[in-house]
């Protein structure tokens, strides 16, 4: 009975752990007012879910869901006041074909790009980032909590949107 205590006390502790905020309200504040901050994406969640289904059901530990777990990966957005460098992966249906296969997903850099945020009434910002000299002029719409965990929408010329659920660290700093 102790050990089953124990493991119980242990199971609780770790996932309160997991409970815990990404970063702290003043943390994340500070990074996205200054625009200085890195969005990690854990989950990717293509629009078309059922074609995406269709294809992950045939492989082996699928969860299905139209989810794909990214945790344990580099995948992310850094944002710097003069900068945007994106290198995530990309799941759902494009309408021009790539010649690389290397060129798939969202990976890029740029420096010509505009910034708006907004605070939200009820906590949080939104913030959306306008490319203007990459490949597909990528829009992406982040909406970000006081706790640090946020969401990415991508929209692209050539691409279906896509969504990618995270968190965000202050540059340097990835939890």
């Amino acid at each position: 009975m102790r050990t089953f205590k124990k493991l119980s006390f242990i199971f609780l502790a770790l996932f309160a752990f997991q409970a815990n905020a990404q970063t702290d309200k003043a943390t994340t504040t500070k990074i996205v007012e200054e625009k200085n901050y890195t969005f990690v994406a854990t989950k990717a969640i293509p629009l078309n879910n059922v074609d995406i289904n269709n294809i992950l059901s045939r492989m082996p530990g699928n969860t299905g869901g139209g989810i794909i777990n990214l945790s344990g990966s580099t995948y992310d957005v850094r944002i710097t006041p003069d900068s945007v460098i994106a290198y995530l992966p990309y799941y759902g249906r494009a309408y021009n074909a790539t010649l690389n296969g290397d060129d798939s997903g969202f990976k890029f850099a740029t420096k010509n790009f505009t910034y708006t945020s907004k605070k939200r009434k009820k906590g949080g910002w939104e913030v959306v980032i306008n490319t203007k000299d990459t490949k597909e002029n990528p829009r992406l719409s982040l909406s970000i909590s006081e706790n640090g965990y946020g969401s990415l929408v991508i929209t692209s010329n050539n691409k279906q949107s896509i969504t990618y659920n995270g968190y965000i660290a202050e540059n340097g700093k990835k939890n």
